[in-house]
């Protein structure tokens, strides 16, 4: 996953893939006989496990609104290294190398969006305004991994997390 995140589809090699793993490329082909193509698969599958569990059902859980939101940041911010980490999703939704990865790309964005909205709607806010909310909310983290990486400056990363849960939950 860490090739893939940050060099993305075309950018990541077999070479960088088997340094990664520390198999030879013989051995990825076995594991993995359509290529890279399979390698990414692997790696979406494990990356949606990863959010349902970690990001998406903590979301849709128990507990009051801003609980949640804060569970989402603690979340994140491990995820993204504080905002040094690359999106592999983005990464991945680059170029048409990687376009049959993208219904599934757009699907897990879906599936966050859905589930950040729900405790916006628990809290009270309309569905259409949670939904809008929402979809703002993950422009704006992504921006913030795009923004601090390149800047090399964790700290904006930081500050967006801090104040999407007030901002989410306002009235």
């Amino acid at each position: 996953m860490a090739v893939l995140r940050q060099q993305g589809y075309d950018g990541a090699s077999l070479s960088e893939l088997s340094r990664a793993t520390g198999l030879g490329k013989s051995s990825l082909y076995h594991h993995f006989p359509d290529g890279k193509d399979d390698m990414v698969g692997a790696v979406l599958a494990h990356l949606e496990q990863t959010l349902e569990a970690d990001l998406f059902a903590p979301l849709r859980g128990d507990g009051p609104p801003a609980a949640r939101l804060r569970a989402m940041n603690r979340t994140l911010d491990a995820f993204y290294d504080h905002g040094q980490d690359a999106c592999l999703l983005a990464n991945l939704g680059i170029g048409e190398s990687s376009r049959p990865f993208h219904p599934r790309i757009r699907q897990i964005f879906a599936r966050w969006i859905e589930a950040l909205a729900a405790p916006l709607r628990a809290a009270g806010l309309s569905p259409s305004v949670a939904r809008t909310r929402a979809e703002d909310a993950i422009a704006r983290i992504q921006g913030a991994v795009v923004l601090a990486r390149s800047l090399q400056d964790s700290t904006v990363f930081a500050r967006t997390l801090r104040a999407l849960p007030t901002e989410l939950l306002r009235r």
